[in-house]
């Protein structure tokens, strides 16, 4: 089939050879095709071509490769949103928001005797007032299309020997962490992945946390603390006990974690499986050896991933998330240089947001950068 450039997914001209799926006729197709000048493609090829020749900007073309690597419904629909171009639009109605501000800057240092006469000022004002709505919307909206393109890091944290690989163990279905009375066992993070409401939680079991002389158990103590560090939720485990909601109280979880304690062995007491919510902070009874209350555990952990709000969520990275974050320092600098009547570095700071928003589309891409995007594509697309 051939498609004459601009009508094809590159905006040039497109030869696609069909054959049936025999792997030594296509090898010969491929060998002969090189033999006739053709190459195999770089990764990402397709796409960078694609982007170059104008029939994606670069948010879009990463939305391809997001389309592909997902692994749930939720982060498949999400990444079509921002192939659709959904980001981009929204990225674009906030630069066309600064060029205006930029105008209205740029005539006052331009045509006005004062630069800080009260009509020019009042315009700017509403301007600068419309970007910030703009901007904190976008900024909430891209951090949700991070979390979701990447999955909610959930972290099983607690001290030794509370049964935090058997929750794994409970949680996914299978025997993939080691199970011993012997305290310290796990010296290593052990991840493993599941889909609920929609949105992949990555489960992470650590090393149990307290003092150790231990060379290799210390090692999985920093790892823990690490994961801790990062985590979008915790899963705090402790023993069923007098002392479970002191133990519950890890220092080490950042404060704008999700934290859900987890009371284990429940059954050796022969109490009965719950939950409760106090000052913020779930506490579920479970026995991951037995399986009782982990019901109530999955319906909590569907709730976590629920309040991510993945509908109308579009895929987005981090690097989206840094750009938008530089581009908010520099409008909330500009909007301090108006205060400060300095419409020059107004102007300068207005420029440097637009340009931070650019680098979001690939209106301002270092050849770099564009390399190190397209390599993490997979070969033809």
């Amino acid at each position: 089939l051939f498609f004459p450039a601009p009508h094809s997914f590159t905006g040039e001209d497109v030869l696609e050879l069909h054959a049936h799926g025999s792997s030594v006729v296509l090898e010969r197709l491929v060998r002969r095709a090189c033999e006739l000048g053709a190459r195999p493609a770089r990764a990402g090829e397709f796409s960078e071509r694609a982007f170059l020749n104008g029939k994606l900007d670069l948010a879009q073309a990463e939305a391809v490769a997001d389309l592909i690597a997902a692994r749930s419904e939720a982060q498949a629909r999400a990444a079509m949103r921002s192939l659709d171009g959904e980001f981009s639009r929204r990225v674009g109605a906030l630069v066309q928001t600064i060029v205006r501000l930029r105008v209205e800057v740029e005539a006052a240092i331009d045509f006005s005797e004062d630069a800080s006469e009260s009509a020019s000022l009042a315009r700017l004002e509403r301007l600068f007032v419309e970007a910030g709505v703009q901007f904190d919307a976008l900024l909430a909206a891209a951090r949700r299309g991070v979390r979701l393109t990447d999955g909610l890091h959930a972290v099983i944290a607690g001290a030794p020997n509370v049964g935090k690989s058997s929750l794994l163990n409970a949680l996914i279905g299978s025997e993939r962490a080691i199970v011993t009375d012997i305290p310290g066992t796990t010296r290593d993070v052990l991840r493993e992945s599941v889909v609920l409401g929609g949105v992949e939680l990555t489960l992470a079991d650590t090393a149990g946390l307290r003092d150790s002389k231990d060379t290799v158990e210390g090692e999985g103590i920093r790892r823990a603390r690490i994961e801790l560090a990062r985590a979008d939720l915790v899963l705090a485990v402790v023993e069923h006990g007098p002392d479970a909601a002191v133990l519950a109280n890890l220092p080490e979880v950042p404060v704008n974690a999700t934290r859900v304690v987890v009371v284990n062995k429940i059954d050796v007491d022969g109490v009965a499986p719950w939950r409760e919510e106090r000052d913020g902070v779930v506490t579920i009874g479970v026995s991951a050896r037995s399986g009782t209350g982990l019901d109530l555990l999955r319906d909590e952990l569907r709730r976590v991933a629920a309040g991510s709000d993945v509908e109308g969520v579009f895929s987005a990275r981090s690097r989206h998330v840094a750009a938008l974050e530089r581009a908010g320092s520099h409008l909330a600098a500009a909007r301090a240089a108006l205060v400060a009547a300095t419409p020059e570095l107004v102007a300068e700071d207005l420029r440097a947001a637009q340009q931070a928003l650019g680098e979001i589309t690939g209106v301002f891409t270092s050849e770099d950068l564009l390399g190190a995007i397209f390599s993490t594509f997979c070969i033809g697309k």
